[in-house]
């Protein structure tokens, strides 16, 4: 959309998928426009005019009629479809708000207070929902929190026992960017391939999409890439990558036969894992099979993972011959024993001893985000301190329907055991996770359990419409903010382009006036507006620097200023191969831990001390799916970055029939007597949905793929999402006792033509919504 006259003006600005322009006239965005500096420009922002302007706009205030009426209380039809909204002004909102909080912080204490706000709903580093919600709790008393991420929770527990808090901080903040690549990597062979959509989004946004240009030319210099994946189109035609179709969720399986080709045929750097490993010998023996009787060879894996074993044993040499790049996509660990990829990644990468070389060894992310291979900024970026959370109360984020459910009850998580917290009240602030978490239905129960739930957003999601009290958030576009993200090539402005929507106010307004309410408004401003705030966060990142970086008047006129300590080509872990005694890992050993004596004392039968083959239950072959023979990978979508702007014409325009698209083999399709555009139903034990096909071989045999990020939408009693959210079927079960990861990458199911007129889809309608 684009549409201009003489009346349009426009307003640079930027989100978590790149810098663009919005048009404006009349007081509405109208049309978008690529940022002058971006010459690959990501399609996702064409859903921005539909989106900002849209009828599930939250436009005031709203208090869910059975607890303004009922009071605070656990309510089991909490979220149901029909409940109904009142709309009452800003003071009756807050005082309902501060008098609820009042009461669970002298009855049962902060703790009682989960503060569940996720990352992802601004680009801008002051109006963050998180850092804004955070902060205010903090200053509360604080809150119980989450810890980890949806992304890459495997990653963030796994790999500091592994290489250690500073190499996991290499791993997801200074990977060599695609030009290094280019320069120094032979092979690149990815497990979860390279899905250049995902590299659109980056949490702060970026000056300039780069990553198709990476690939391009690191194809041009010869680098040659093998993707482990059931989607051919994982990676982009020009790269001419080698596709190894091997059934969903059997990685371990081919990097254990892979090391078994290098140990067998006496192509494993031995000298390398002597020096920077400890527990090589035990891995060896596992993989040999002189600890268990199972030699994990070629021939084995080929039984699981239905790919050739002479296709292995030769892709082992290959990765043994030159400089060659293990890469682990944070997709493939979001599975049941997801840990065991990436520690079988490390352990492959430590045998062909390319640790710590420019582009060679391992990386976790490629393909993954656009913060990922874009360069690294070590002097950190502007941001909004949250203050310090005086609450020792913390759950792994994707646990949160476990902790509403079962309060009191132990659970395992890195070797310790806490209890969950009694959730009295649930504050949740730019975030969906009724797009994020998995078994909706059983979500839905879970936020039945609380007495009061508030949600502040802008729009009428999921969430939203789970809510007790609403209250209505501006946009990106209705404020003043400054964005930048890891490794982005400047600091930039995104000043004000339209007016707020309805009654919509900042976060920070509204978190000020109820602060003031509980008597620490001055604790939780310091005396500063809004615009008091952008200075502060600016000028304290500019006083880092000792070179001349305009002020932020300057700053602001200019509308940015280039980061001046931007590094663009790093090698992971180079100080390290370059001396291990100078430069020694964060482990307990010092080293590479491919045997890990600290997992091994924690006992999980479900992650053991060194990567093993554990079969997961929802995995092609096994007994469940002779109910549910086709496995459904739930990735992430191209037409919106999770479930954001779903209403936007570009996402809409990617649905069939108003559905989610479900692409699947044409002899799939065929044995079911299924055609494309058809309705379909996908259902399992767990739950049912609706979608529209697309027959297509860029998907391979018995694998389904559903991007998440549809709008849940439990109108209908027929099935439990009408819309095509894919999490309706997904397992709500940690990854393992270590980490305790989501697990909605991966779900059995089957697909039936749906006969008769399908119901029709009500999400992008508000909810029923009454004036007092």
């Amino acid at each position: 959309m684009d549409r201009q006259d003489e009346q349009t003006t426009s307003h640079p600005t930027s989100s978590h998928w790149g810098t663009y322009d919005v048009l404006v006239a009349g007081g509405r965005v109208v049309g978008v426009r690529p940022g002058a500096d971006d010459e690959d420009p990501p399609p996702i922002s064409r859903n921005t005019p539909g989106a900002q302007h849209h009828e599930t706009r939250v436009a005031a205030p709203a208090v869910r009629r059975r607890w303004l009426d009922g009071g605070p209380g656990p309510d089991p039809v909490r979220g149901t479809p029909g409940d109904e909204y009142v709309e009452v002004d800003w003071d009756t909102a807050l005082d309902l708000l501060a008098a609820e909080l009042d009461r669970v912080r002298r009855e049962h204490g902060n703790a009682a207070i989960y503060g569940g706000s996720y990352g992802w709903a601004s680009a801008g580093r002051f109006h963050h929902s998180q850092s804004q919600i955070h902060r205010f709790l903090n200053t509360v008393g604080g809150y119980t929190r989450s810890r980890n991420t949806y992304s890459h929770a495997c990653v963030e527990v796994l790999m500091p026992h592994v290489v250690g808090m500073g190499g996991l901080a290499d791993l997801l903040e200074r990977a060599p960017t695609w030009e290094a690549v280019a320069r120094h990597t032979e092979l690149v062979v990815t497990f979860g391939g390279l899905r250049l959509s995902n590299t659109w989004n980056a949490s702060g946004g970026r000056t300039r999409q780069t990553a198709a240009a990476g690939m391009r030319t690191a194809a041009e210099k010869g680098v040659r890439t093998v993707s482990v994946s059931p989607l051919r189109d994982d990676t982009i035609e020009e790269m001419g990558a080698e596709w190894l179709a091997a059934d969903p969720g059997t990685d371990t399986a081919v990097q254990l036969a892979l090391m078994h080709t290098l140990f067998d045929e006496g192509l494993a750097d031995f000298g390398f894992l002597d020096r920077y490993t400890v527990g090589a010998d035990i891995l060896r023996r596992y993989v040999m099979g002189e600890r268990d009787g199972v030699a994990k060879t070629p021939e084995w894996a080929e039984d699981l993972c239905r790919l050739p074993a002479g296709a292995l044993r030769d892709l082992a040499r290959r990765m043994a011959a030159g400089r060659t790049l293990v890469n682990v996509g944070w997709s493939v660990q979001r599975t049941r024993f997801g840990e065991q990829p990436l520690w079988g990644g490390v352990a492959l990468a430590a045998c062909l001893g390319q640790i710590g070389l420019p582009g060679g060894g391992f990386a976790t992310g490629y393909g993954s985000t656009g913060n990922y291979a874009g360069g690294s900024t070590p002097s950190g970026l502007p941001r909004f301190l949250q203050g310090a959370n005086p609450v020792d109360s913390a759950i792994p984020v994707a646990r949160v329907a476990d902790m509403l459910l079962h309060p009191g009850e132990p659970f395992d998580f890195d070797g310790r055991r806490p209890t969950y917290p009694d959730i009295r009240l649930v504050a949740w602030s730019g975030g969906n996770p009724f797009h994020h978490h998995q078994d909706l239905a059983r979500l839905t129960r879970a936020f039945g359990r609380p007495d009061t739930v508030l949600v502040v957003e802008t729009h009428w999601t999921a969430t939203a419409r789970h809510a007790d009290i609403v209250l209505p958030s501006t946009t990106a576009l209705e404020r003043d903010d400054i964005a930048a993200s890891q490794g982005d090539l400047r600091v930039r402005t995104m000043p004000r382009a339209v007016p707020p929507h309805g009654l919509a106010r900042d976060e920070y307004d509204v978190y000020a006036d109820l602060a003031e309410r509980l008597g620490v408004r001055g604790a939780f401003t310091e005396g500063r507006t809004s615009q008091g705030w952008l200075r502060r966060i600016y000028e304290d990142w500019r006083a880092r620097y000792t070179g001349p970086i305009p002020d932020f008047d300057a700053f602001w006129a200019a509308g940015g200023v280039d980061i001046p300590d931007r590094v663009e080509d790093t090698t992971l872990f180079g100080g390290f191969r370059a001396d291990p005694d100078a430069h020694p890992l964060g482990t307990p050993s010092g080293r590479i831990e491919l045997y890990s004596e600290t997992v091994a004392s924690f006992g999980y039968d479900d992650c053991p001390g060194h990567p093993v083959w554990l079969p997961a239950p929802e995995r092609i072959g096994t007994e469940r799916a002779r109910r549910w023979p086709l496995l459904l990978i739930a990735n992430q979508p191209r037409g919106r970055l999770h479930s954001q702007q779903d209403m936007g014409s570009y996402s809409r325009s990617l649905e069939i029939a108003d559905r989610a698209r479900l692409r699947m083999h044409p002899g799939d399709a065929a044995a079911r007597g299924i055609d494309d555009g058809e309705v379909v139903r996908v259902r399992n034990d767990r739950g049912s949905l609706l979608a529209g096909v697309e027959t297509s071989t860029q998907v391979r045999a018995d694998v389904v793929q559903l991007s998440t990020g549809a709008w849940y939408d439990p109108s209908s009693g027929e099935v439990t999402c009408v819309h095509g959210n894919p999490n309706a079927l997904t397992p709500d079960i940690g990854s393992s006792a270590l980490s305790q990861g989501t697990t909605g990458q991966h779900v059995l199911v089957e697909v039936e033509r749906y006969e008769g007129e399908p119901p029709p889809v009500r999400v992008f309608a508000p909810p029923r919504l009454i004036t007092r």
